[in-house]
């Protein structure tokens, strides 16, 4: 059965179905609805969104799959979604901010504005800068690994306080000297949040709201208060496995404390391509500061020819050049983003964690979207 399509705004086109195939214009098959199929019906996704922006300036989004499994309802066109680590470009543009307003500085020690947080094992606030924590250069463990966190189901509703992350950090050994290594790390961004709150005597998702969501217009974006587990608007169910063969869990409701300035904010894909699109733009840092930010080192570890700025990638496209952007993972969403600077941009989110298989699948949609 067919795609059916129907314009839903001014320049934005809805395509939800679960066909197999879709056409878009000219007859060509749509390859991005195929690859959201695809990913449902191959890679056991329950549900895929997708928002698009193509050469022609236009936003069409798409859904594949069901956006619940006991009720089997639709899933929402541009629903609401866990963004997790998209969040990190958000505080990263607060930190930014504070520099260009001579608050920060980006190659001060962390020392400087947060005394004697940094302890432990290799691990020294004196030796880590600013910079450092932004570009996951720092060395610090990732709290994720402490054995606190081991349980998801178990901690779907327990609240943490920044500190209670940073102790599963410190209780580990640094993984290397401060700059002398890459390594991607949650921690980094709950110091940047820590830093923000202590220079600007306000918690930090009242800043990222004030400086980033407000000015901007994020309509459907928020950083979640505490105790607010559920999420707002339309959206689909978000589904955790704690191991391949395991039912799924429901995990749409969380206290997002465990993620908090690293990966608690809740958006739509359609949002997250204004966020980045404006961040590029120049509408949210001075030039200085957002050269800072695209200005990269090797990220490997994240894909082939992946580059990490000051919380900020880059990935070759298989038609050429470069998509800026992020990419997040909570325990019921995985969303995937990018955006070019001659306007294209793309973004793809599913409702369970994938495998490595569903994972290249998904980084395989994504490039699609962008060079067709």
């Amino acid at each position: 059965m067919a795609a059916a399509v129907a314009t839903v705004a001014a320049g934005v086109v809805a395509a939800t179905a679960l066909a197999p195939t879709a056409a878009f214009a000219g007859g060509r098959p749509d390859t991005v609805q195929s690859g959201l199929n695809a990913l449902v019906k191959d890679d056991g996704m329950p549900a895929t969104l997708a928002s698009v922006k193509g050469r022609d300036g236009r936003t069409r989004t798409y859904t594949a799959g069901v956006g619940d499994l006991t009720t089997g309802a639709k899933v929402p066109a541009d629903g609401q979604i866990r963004a997790g680590s998209n969040t990190k470009t958000f505080t990263a543009v607060v930190v930014l901010q504070l520099v260009a307003e001579g608050k920060v500085g980006l190659d001060s020690p962390v020392d400087t504005y947060l005394p004697g947080l940094l302890r432990g094992d290799g691990i020294d606030g004196r030796t880590i800068t600013v910079r450092q924590l932004l570009q996951h250069t720092s060395g610090l463990p990732d709290y994720m690994d402490a054995p606190a966190l081991s349980d998801y189901a178990a901690i779907q509703y327990r609240y943490f306080e920044p500190r209670d992350l940073l102790d599963g950090t410190l209780a580990q050994r640094a993984r290397f000297p401060a700059g002398t290594s890459w390594e991607y790390s949650n921690t980094n961004y709950i110091v940047a949040g820590l830093l923000i709150q202590k220079v600007t005597g306000r918690p930090v998702g009242e800043e990222i709201t004030k400086r980033v969501i407000d000015r901007i217009g994020l309509h459907h974006t928020y950083f979640p208060t505490p105790g607010d587990t559920g999420i707002h608007e339309a959206h689909p169910q978000g589904y955790y496995r704690s191991s391949p063969d395991a039912p799924p869990i429901d995990y749409t409701g969380m206290d997002s404390s465990m993620a908090w300035a690293t990966g608690a904010i809740v958006s739509t894909n359609t949002d997250l391509l204004s966020f980045f699109a404006a961040l590029l733009g120049g509408r949210l840092l001075p030039a200085a500061q957002l050269a800072e930010m695209r200005t990269t080192v090797p990220a490997e570890l994240l894909g082939p020819g992946v580059r990490y700025g000051l919380g900020l990638q880059s990935r070759p496209l298989s038609c050429g050049g470069l998509s800026w952007g992020h990419g997040g993972t909570s325990p019921g969403y995985r969303s995937r983003n990018g955006v070019t600077d001659d306007g294209r941009a793309a973004a793809i989110t599913v409702t369970t964690i994938p495998d490595a298989v569903g994972a290249q699948h998904m980084a395989d949609t994504l490039d699609a979207a962008l060079c067709r």
